[in-house]
């Protein structure tokens, strides 16, 4: 991260903590994050998407059962993360803005990196490389693969809004596209 995108993003946790929840903390949000992609991205592995209704907005559900439905099996293993496997997370992008009502809303964009298991051939789609990573000796072998994911969480803090964020973008790059 650039010295400025750090700048920018410590100044709006400030706006979001002066103007719409004084108990905001980028370390709570990171955690509740960090589990909510857990359950996400396992929860898409399982294709059990009925579940996500709750998680996930209706958009990007609609999207993600078409895309599930095409992925081959090694790719949705490979969307799931358990929460111990993953590896670096940060924040992205932090928006807040108001809609054509008046509506308040707060976005942030997490990325996360993550160890899988999942048997992904050499290449996998777009020509793009995934990086392997092999624990253990010759006997036995694991080969992993460090993949990233972007959630995008948004929260509306209009009164009388339900508290609950919401996310509002999925990307698993050469996975789910």
């Amino acid at each position: 991260t650039s010295p400025f995108a750090w700048l920018r993003t410590r100044f709006y946790y400030l706006l979001i903590r002066l103007y719409f929840d004084q108990e905001f903390s980028i370390e709570e949000f990171t955690r509740g994050a960090k589990q909510a992609f857990s359950v996400v991205s396992k929860l898409l592995s399982q294709r059990k998407l009925d579940l996500l209704e709750e998680l996930v907005s209706a958009e990007v559900l609609q999207v993600l059962k078409e895309k599930i439905s095409l992925l081959p099996d090694s790719h949705r293993d490979a969307l799931a993360a358990d929460i111990d496997a993953i590896m670096y997370t940060t924040e992205g992008d932090v928006r807040i803005y108001y809609d054509d009502d008046g509506r308040k809303f707060v976005s942030i964009l997490m990325c996360f990196w993550y160890l899988n298991g999942a048997n992904l051939p050499d290449e996998v789609p777009s020509a793009a490389k995934v990086f392997q990573i092999v624990f253990g000796d010759e006997n036995t072998k694991e080969k992993k693969h460090l993949l990233t994911a972007n959630y995008e969480f948004q929260r509306e803090f209009t009164e009388g809004a339900k508290p609950d964020w919401t996310i509002t973008r999925i990307e698993h790059p050469r996975l789910l596209e």
